[in-house]
C-alpha cells in the first residue's frame, strides 16, 4: 500500500506466554485502524478503476432480490477449490482486483486480504478468493455501509490458519469521490504482528 503502511507500525512485547501482546487484547488499537483508514480512502480506495466497478455493479445488482443473492453466494462457494470458477472467476480476473493485488504487494507482509463490497455487501473485486460471495450478513458490511461515510468496523484479532499470522480486519465504507454517497465497503486483513 505504497508506503503509509510503514507509518502505521507499532512494537509488540511478548508476554510470557508467548503470544504478541495485541493477540491478548479485546481489539485491534482503534487509532491504528483510523490512520489506516485515513490513509486508503485518500489513496488507492478512491483509485477510479475501483469507483467505476463498484458503480457499475450496483448498477447491475439492482433488482436482485435476496433469492438472487443467495444463489449466487452457493454458486461462489461450490466453486471454492475447484478448476472451473465462473462466479470467482468474474471477480477474480478484473482491474479492480489486479490494483488490490498490488496493494497487497507493496505493504510487504503487512496486508494478507483486501476485498470490496457493492451496495448490496456482494464481492466487486478480492486480491483472492474469499470463504462466500455475499457480506452483507457480516459485520464488516453491516456496521460501516448502512452506517455512512465514515464508518469503521475493526474485528477481533484472530489467528488466521492460511497466512499462520494474526490478523484484524479493518472495513470501512466506501465512498463515490464525486459526491461523496456511500456506494460499498473494503475489508482489509492486516497482519497484526506489523502493527
Amino acid at each position: 500500500m505504497r508506503r503509509f503502511a510503514a507509518t502505521l507500525l507499532f512494537a509488540c512485547a511478548l508476554p510470557a506466554f508467548g503470544l504478541p501482546a495485541f493477540a491478548t487484547e479485546s481489539a485491534f488499537p482503534e487509532d491504528k485502524a483510523r490512520a489506516f483508514t485515513t490513509e486508503a480512502l485518500n489513496t488507492w480506495a478512491a483509485d477510479p478503476e475501483l469507483i467505476s466497478a463498484v458503480l457499475a455493479q450496483n448498477l447491475r445488482h439492482a433488482a436482485l432480490t435476496q433469492a438472487d443473492i443467495d444463489a449466487l453466494d452457493q454458486a461462489w462457494m461450490s466453486e471454492l477449490g475447484k478448476s472451473v470458477q465462473p462466479t470467482i472467476s468474474s471477480v477474480l480476473t478484473t482491474p479492480a482486483s489486479d490494483l488490490l493485488r498490488n496493494q497487497i504487494e507493496a505493504a510487504g507482509g503487512q496486508i494478507s486480504e483486501v476485498f470490496v463490497m457493492d451496495s448490496l455487501g456482494l464481492n466487486v473485486a478480492a486480491a483472492a478468493a474469499t470463504s462466500d460471495y455475499w457480506q452483507g450478513d457480516e459485520a464488516k458490511f453491516q456496521e460501516t455501509y448502512p452506517n455512512g461515510p465514515g464508518a469503521i468496523h475493526i474485528s477481533e484479532v484472530e489467528f488466521d490458519e492460511s497466512s499462520q499470522a494474526y490478523q484484524v480486519q479493518v472495513s470501512f465504507t466506501l465512498t463515490d469521490p464525486a459526491d461523496g454517497s456511500v456506494i460499498g465497503a473494503v475489508t482489509v486483513a492486516l497482519n497484526a504482528e506489523q502493527f
